[in-house]
C-alpha cells in the first residue's frame, strides 16, 4: 500500500513567502500542504480541522507569535511536529524554541533541498539540528547552571533506564549523526540503529532526538567536549 503524503501547515505573516514555501514543497509527491495560517493563532485554531504532520512556524508574527504557538501545539497536539523556520539566527529564539517543544530549528535562507528534507526528518521523529548548533543549545544550557560541569565524568548510573548500546546511540545522536552514519560507526544495520533510536526515546520520555541530546546532556551522559 502507498504511503500517505505527510500534511504540512504553513505559518507566516509574509505571504510571498508563504506561497513561495507552498510552490516548494508542493513539488514534493510525499508532501502535502494542507493549509496556510498567517499568525500563530490562526495555527493553533486550525490544528483540529487541517491534522497537519508538520507545522512549519515562522516566529515573529502578530497576534501569537511562533514560540508561544508552539509551546501550545505541543502541549494540545503532542503528535504533531514544529520546526521553526526563522530569518533570525538568534540563540533566545533557538533555545526558546526547543523549550516550546519544537522538533528543528531552520533558517529561511536554507537550500529549498534542506526545507524538503527537514520537514521528512521531522515527520519521522528526527532531529533538525546541525552538530554546532546543538553545542549552542549544550553551551546555554551549562552557562545557566542546568547541567553537571564539562569536566566532571559521566558515571555508569546515568540515565539507567538506557542499555549500553542505547547509551551509545545516545552519544552518537548527540554529535549529531545521522542513523545511517551511526549504523556505520556502530557496525549495525539502519534499521537496528532506527530501532535503539526509538527505544531512547520511548525510555526518556522524550518527543524527538534533539530532546534527547539534552537530556543526555542533562544526565552527564554527554559532555561538552565529547558531544
Amino acid at each position: 500500500m502507498t504511503a500517505q503524503p505527510l500534511r504540512l501547515l504553513l505559518v507566516d505573516d509574509q505571504p510571498l513567502l508563504l506561497q513561495g514555501f507552498s510552490m516548494i514543497l508542493s513539488t514534493e509527491p510525499d508532501v502535502r500542504v494542507v493549509g496556510q495560517a498567517e499568525n500563530g493563532q490562526q495555527a493553533v485554531d486550525a490544528i483540529p480541522e487541517l491534522r497537519p504532520d508538520v507545522v512549519l512556524m515562522d516566529v515573529q508574527m502578530p497576534v501569537l507569535d511562533g514560540i508561544e504557538a508552539t509551546r501550545r501545539i505541543v502541549t494540545e497536539h503532542p503528535e504533531v511536529k514544529v520546526v521553526i523556520l526563522t530569518t533570525f539566527d538568534r540563540d533566545d529564539y533557538l533555545f526558546d524554541a526547543l523549550q516550546a517543544g519544537a522538533s528543528g530549528f531552520l533558517l529561511k535562507n536554507a537550500d529549498a533541498d534542506d526545507l524538503v528534507d527537514a520537514v521528512r526528518a521531522a515527520a519521522e521523529g528526527h532531529a533538525l539540528l546541525a552538530p554546532e548548533v546543538t553545542m549552542r543549545v549544550i553551551s546555554r544550557m551549562a552557562s545557566a547552571g542546568a547541567s553537571p560541569s564539562p569536566t566532571e565524568t559521566p558515571t555508569t548510573d546515568a540515565l539507567p533506564q538506557l542499555t549500553e548500546r542505547e547509551r551509545e546511540v545516545l552519544r552518537m545522536m548527540a554529535r549529531g549523526l545521522s542513523n545511517a552514519e551511526i549504523a556505520a560507526e556502530a557496525f549495525v544495520s539502519e534499521a537496528t540503529v532506527k530501532t535503539h533510536v526509538s527505544n531512547v526515546l520511548a525510555k526518556l520520555g522524550v518527543r524527538d532526538r534533539v530532546q534527547a541530546v539534552v537530556a543526555a546532556y542533562e544526565s552527564g551522559l554527554v559532555r561538552p567536549e565529547s558531544a
